[in-house]
């Protein structure tokens, strides 16, 4: 029968299967499952490639965490007027809400031969790293160009703005690439795993960038042969950032999709690691993983076309896909109105919390004179948040191994729920009862939530996903046909997060500025528990 696989060309399901009657029973099982299913059947993954798939995580959120030190004072150094602030911090997330879905289709639609999301990740990385450069070094650049004092301020301002919006709008969008990604080359389980790694090296790259903030560089070698303490801060996130990306995108193989024309599309499977094998080859060697369908009666023999997980076959326009996300199924919008919640009660307590530390808990004020009390205490106050922020992400890594444990017994809804409770009860009473130590022991409350919006909403995608490709087989259709690509929906789940922003943008400072910080902390907690409710009653949970 190896005489018979050599001759194989392009044979309908059939045939393939009586050329392959002396396979082990573990590749005529997957065989006959994916003849019934018509879709690539991901294999289990080993551990080291699914912690090398989640390093993007890490360098991500060390970006992020460098970015939350140091953003602020790199905009007052170079003389940012006040009232620009919110347009810094809103152009990022209205540009997010509006081409993060489009991003995604275009994802689902990509017919690059490296794969669907790779592209887009690697593109999304090297902007987050040129908006690093521009916000970090943006100052000195324009210093070495431009001689006029006036003319450097100006174009200052302009280039770390510039940079600010790039590396907040790449940073944002490549979560929505990463997800699809470890979604499309998983299993079930490995899925659940790898949303856990994620989880956990998010955590810990987040402390570690803190942590490279509260260094004093300029007592450091490395700090004297180099111009300025921003740029020794970008080298080492240029540096993790890029080590952490080039481990993700040769951690698994992605199946890449071809089209053969408007109505057919080709895939091929990976056979051996970063080498993609023809259908022969795949015969030959015994592990066909995708089998020949007609997609029309039009189509010509003898050519092989599997679905993608995106069943239309043409290329979607922006009208379209707006058209896709107002009518996508209830359970997804509960979902993305239940993730809108949970991320404007997080992000509400986070981007002030450490202003919050300095007026509140520690009773100083940023307007103040420099040598005041008052500022001191401010100054102490914000290095004191500072460190807070350090045990929510340390929080964040530790639960997330915690709920690997938890999941069995409480299933998602009990994490789901547990996350936003927590969060909610933790704020309200460093909102109540300001106290130094009372407050940083109640940030690890707050890596709970960050642990549970990175992982259980996404898990629940990964569960629709399944539900709906089960009850396509039971009516005897193709698993992949006429379905929703995991991208958009990622996409669309991920846009709640700029959303948030937008929302917390217009209306946060406004409360911020008449009632003072207290205000914020009060806002996280009386969100998350309206949230609590949402998530209690109205999203969606796969039995």
């Amino acid at each position: 029968s190896s005489g018979t696989k050599e001759t194989i060309e392009f044979l309908p399901p059939s045939e393939v299967a009586k050329a392959d009657m002396d396979s082990t029973k573990e590749e005529e099982a997957l065989l006959q499952s994916v003849r019934r299913a018509g879709a690539v059947v991901p294999r289990k993954r080993a551990v080291g490639r699914l912690v090398m798939h989640s390093m993007v995580m890490f360098g991500r959120e060390f970006c992020y965490a460098v970015e939350a030190a140091f953003v602020t004072p790199v905009l007052l150094s170079v003389g940012l007027p006040k009232n620009l602030y919110s347009l810094v911090w809103l152009i990022s997330p209205i540009l997010g809400f509006m081409l993060q879905p489009v991003v995604g289709s275009a994802s689902d639609h990509c017919t690059c031969s490296w794969g669907r999301r790779r592209p887009y990740i690697l593109g999304l990385g090297i902007i987050m790293l040129l908006g690093m450069a521009l916000y970090l070094n943006g100052d000195m650049m324009i210093s070495a160009f431009i001689g006029e004092r006036q003319k450097q301020q100006t174009w200052a301002i302009i280039i770390t703005m510039l940079g600010v919006v790039l590396f907040d709008f790449a940073a944002d969008f490549i979560d929505g690439p990463i997800k699809a990604y470890l979604f499309d080359v998983c299993c079930h389980e490995d899925k659940e795993k790898g949303l856990h790694y994620h989880a956990l090296l998010t955590g810990l790259g987040g402390a570690l960038g803190y942590l490279t903030g509260a260094v004093d560089w300029g007592q450091i070698m490395l700090g004297y042969s180099l111009t300025s303490e921003f740029q020794v801060i970008f080298f080492f996130a240029a540096l993790v950032l890029l080590i952490c990306l080039a481990v993700h995108l040769r951690s698994i193989p992605e199946v890449p999709l071809r089209y053969e024309n408007e109505e057919s599309k080709f895939l091929l499977e990976v056979t051996e690691s970063y080498k993609y094998s023809s259908i022969e080859e795949e015969i030959k060697n015994g592990y066909l993983k995708s089998t020949c369908t007609e997609i029309k009666a039009e189509a010509k023999p003898g050519k092989c076309a599997v679905t993608s997980d995106m069943g239309d076959q043409r290329r979607m326009t922006l009208k379209s896909l707006l058209k896709t996300l107002l009518n996508m199924p209830s359970h997804y919008r509960c979902l993305c109105v239940s993730h809108l919640f949970g991320w404007m009660a997080f992000l509400s307590n986070m981007l002030f919390f450490t202003d919050f530390m300095g007026q509140v808990v520690y009773h100083g004020s940023p307007y103040a004179p420099h040598n005041s009390t008052l500022y001191l205490s401010y100054r102490k106050g914000v290095e004191m948040g500072c460190w807070g922020l350090c045990i929510n992400a340390i929080s964040s890594s530790a639960y997330s191994y915690i709920q690997k444990i938890l999941l069995p017994h409480l299933g998602l809804k009990g994490l789901y729920f547990i996350g936003y409770l927590l969060f909610g009860l933790g704020t309200g009473l460093i909102g109540l009862f300001p106290n130094v130590y009372s407050t940083l022991a109640l940030c690890s409350l707050f890596g709970i939530m960050s642990s549970t919006l990175y992982t259980v909403p996404f898990h629940l995608i990964a569960e629709y996903h399944r539900e709906e490709e089960s009850l396509k087989l039971q009516d005897g259709e193709q698993a992949g046909q006429h379905g929703r690509g995991k991208g958009i929906d990622c996409a669309a789940l991920t846009s709640m997060v700029q959303l948030a922003q937008i929302i917390l943008g217009v209306c946060l400072g406004l409360l911020v500025s008449v009632a003072g910080s207290t205000v914020t902390v009060i806002s996280a907690s009386t969100v998350a528990l309206i949230g609590c409710c949402f998530v209690a009653f109205c999203v969606h949970y796969v039995e």
